[in-house]
């Protein structure tokens, strides 16, 4: 019987041994005599604490897990590189794009949004597509999914968005009402939508979807000048994505599908590719764009601001052990490195603090000095002046923790300096206005989608929006039909046909 490279990993194991069976061997490192059988008074009497392999084997058992992430908690990763293959130093002056050719190592991690570590991999859900660039500048994480909008626009919604991803505190059971309710009170969530309802809302796999940075950026060259911009990592394998019978058999017959296929890829020297692009627009095209260049729930119209082509990104190599690499790894969108900046996007900056503090909550305060998350081509060089906590491992040697100091502790680095800008305004809290939640939605139906896609689309959005109250329904068939009135009407005329009757004409009249 043929057995994958996934499920044949333990017998290659066994072969790279070579019969060569290493000793047993308790967490202090003491050989281990018996490991069938605890210390016990007598065949049948209580056992002695004095057991230490006993009690060495279940304390650990017990500490294995780690608190879940609360979002991307199931995923799938591996390593590669970046390689340059377009100019792009006009824009930035990192030294990551400093010359065609240059390879930075990288390591990336894909997941699923609203599930848990044991959901399926062929939900429908956006994935996460997150970037690790192990740079000589230090670490650039680029934090990212694989759509090129989000669904909120203002980080003080995001506990109360994932929340209605999540489960009913009471019921402990997904709540369409939850879902549906904020959904229609937040219109701007309709971009990201009518994404997550079409086609591209199952990717089939992680290797056939493409990756964006969603959030905008400021890129600065090294005349400090700066422009906003854009990251797109489009596959080379082509889209594909799963329809909802495929994607509810494999849900059923074998949830990590996605986790397997990039694995065994992988193995069989398939190796796995994405073009890196950017969009660029400039601070005076900002000021006069129709719509908030910093909105997440937007995008930049390749017809203005077309790709720009940067690189290659290549995996090449499954990680040796899934939870020191895939799971403990942390990403963090305020980890930038000289000539990437924030830019005044709201998530994104909201995005700055959140992730950090989540890492430090999830896996203590030297995460960054686990392996798969420093910066290894520094690693020992004297970086700063943080010592001690939680699960050391590297604590700087023996130089000076404060700083200033006169003992040869590390100094600034002026020319790191990021790019100054002028802020004014009067500090409150500013409801979006004007933004249009619709018109960018409104082209995704016309021009984006064909006939049979558009009634895919109705289905699905039908087979899950059935569930909530009726007038969570009518809400959400009215702010749809903002969209576009034929869209109203067929969701409507679906509705109908599953048994769910909505007042729509009442509703259009008010339109």
């Amino acid at each position: 019987m043929f057995k994958d490279p996934a499920a044949n990993q333990l017998i290659k194991y066994k072969e790279s041994s070579q019969g060569n069976i290493p000793l047993l061997r308790t967490g202090n490192g003491v050989r281990i005599a018996n490991k069938t059988s605890s210390i016990t008074v007598g065949p049948r009497g209580p056992i002695l604490l004095q057991d230490n392999t006993l009690i060495d084997e279940m304390t650990h058992f017990n500490r294995e897990r780690i608190p879940e992430r609360v979002v991307h908690a199931k995923g799938a990763g591996a390593y590669g590189f970046f390689e340059v293959t377009h100019d792009i130093t006009r824009y930035s002056k990192a030294n990551i794009f400093s010359k065609i050719g240059k390879k930075t190592n990288i390591f990336v991690r894909f997941s699923t949004v609203a599930g848990e570590l044991g959901s399926a991999d062929t939900v429908r859900d956006p994935r996460g597509f997150a970037i690790k660039f192990y740079t000589e500048d230090g670490i650039w994480d680029l934090v990212g999914n694989n759509t090129p909008v989000f669904f909120i626009k203002d980080p003080l919604f995001f506990p109360s968005f994932i929340h209605t991803q999540k489960r009913n505190p009471v019921t402990h059971l997904k709540d369409a009402d939850m879902f549906w309710d904020f959904a229609t009170l937040r219109t701007e969530i309709t971009h990201q939508l009518m994404i997550l309802f079409s086609d591209r809302g199952i990717p089939d796999g992680y290797r056939h979807m493409n990756g964006y940075g969603s959030h905008t950026f400021k890129l600065v060259n090294c005349n400090n000048e700066v422009v906003y911009c854009k990251f797109h990592y489009k596959t080379d394998q082509g889209i594909k994505n799963l329809l909802d019978d495929k994607a509810t058999h494999l849900a059923s017959t074998d949830p990590d599908y996605a986790i397997r296929d990039l694995y065994n890829a992988i193995e069989c020297k398939n190796y796995p590719s994405w073009t890196f692009y950017i969009q660029v627009m400039t601070i005076a095209q900002s000021e006069t764009f129709k719509w908030n260049p910093f909105d997440i729930t937007k995008i930049w119209p390749h017809a203005d601001f077309p790709l720009i082509p940067v690189g290659t990104l290549v995996l090449n190599k499954n990680p040796d052990n899934y939870f020191n690499h895939v799971e403990q790894v942390a990403f963090n969108p305020a980890h930038m490195v000289p000539g990437i900046e924030p830019s005044p996007d709201k998530l994104l900056q909201g995005r700055l603090f959140g992730y950090g503090d989540a890492h430090r909550h999830r896996l203590g305060p030297n995460h960054l000095q686990l392996s798969v998350n420093c910066p290894f081509k520094m690693i020992n060089q004297m970086i700063n002046y943080q010592r001690d906590g939680l699960m050391t491992i590297n604590n700087q040697g023996s130089g000076p923790n404060y700083y200033p100091n006169s003992f040869c502790g590390p100094e600034q680095y002026p020319a790191a300096h990021q790019s100054t800008f002028f802020l004014s305004g009067n500090a409150d809290r500013y409801e979006p206005l004007n933004e249009d939640d619709f018109g960018q939605p409104s082209i995704f139906w016309r021009r984006v989608l064909n006939a049979e896609e558009k009634k895919r689309f109705v289905n699905n959005l039908v087979d899950h929006l059935k569930y909530a109250s009726t007038f969570l329904i009518e809400r959400a068939v009215c702010n749809f039909t903002h969209v576009d009135i034929e869209l109203g009407q067929q969701l409507t005329n679906r509705l109908h046909q599953v048994g769910v009757r909505i007042n729509f004409l009442g509703k259009l009249a008010n339109l």
